[in-house]
């Protein structure tokens, strides 16, 4: 399925009255819920064209870790809904005329952005930069009042205000000092780009570099460790 749904405890960063506890629940979440947190919403946009791929394991590591928290958790996986990157001439010329009205068939993935609390991107670093499906999201997604908004006297001001926390998950085949080299373009666009569209939003990034040659209890405490961060969000 191109969207799943994790139903959460009621936790998160805003004080709210009594929830109910239900048995079951971890430790920390039932605390939490105690301490009267309200729900938060996190969207994880998941971008690699093979399910079974190690980018897959880091969205699946990341969906529990959020889980594990309390979290209502939705993931739009692109390849699996087909995405296309591309804006259309039609959807340029009425996106000018409109002022920022959406196409139907985006809707639904600007909904849940709207919505979200915590965003969390998974996908692999090619060619020093975000793969053509996620690049072509965000220029069709973050447009005028999703993104950013102009005020009376056309000033560009940030939109996503709703954004608290973005988690960055990617893998390089090229090691540290390379990726560091090239000022990895890819992070760039997330931690600084989209993260001015937010305010003020926390950015946490998890890399594994040299993926190729890293053994495999190298990647299952990577995995571990994206699982424990997102956990704690």
């Amino acid at each position: 399925m191109a969207t799943v749904t994790v139903p959460g405890a009621i936790l998160g960063k805003r004080p709210v009255g009594k929830s109910p506890v239900r048995s079951g629940m971890p430790c920390t979440v039932v605390l939490r819920q105690l301490l009267g947190y309200s729900l938060m919403r996190a969207l994880v946009i998941y971008s690699h064209p093979v399910n079974d791929s190690f980018c897959a394991a880091m969205r699946d590591a990341a969906v529990n870790g959020l889980t594990r928290a309390g979290h209502h958790v939705d993931v739009i996986d692109l390849a699996a809904e087909n995405f296309d990157p591309v804006m259309s001439r039609d959807e340029w010329h009425n996106y000018l005329e409109s002022h920022g009205k959406i196409s139907p068939s985006l809707e639904r993935h600007v909904a849940l952005v709207k919505a979200a609390d915590i965003l969390v991107f998974a996908y692999p670093t090619w060619w020093s930069g975000l793969p053509a499906q996620l690049k072509g999201w965000l220029e069709r997604i973050m447009i005028e009042n999703v993104a950013y908004r102009f005020t009376k006297t056309n000033r560009v001001r940030p939109a996503l205000t709703n954004v608290k926390k973005i988690y960055i998950l990617s893998t390089f085949g090229s090691p540290h000092w390379y990726i560091a080299f090239i000022h990895n373009n890819g992070k760039r666009v997330l931690s600084r780009a989209l993260r001015l569209s937010t305010g003020r939003a926390h950015v946490t990034s998890h890399f594994l570099y040299s993926m190729d040659t890293q053994r495999n209890e190298h990647r299952v405490e990577f995995l571990k460790k994206i699982t424990d961060s997102l956990a704690k969000s």
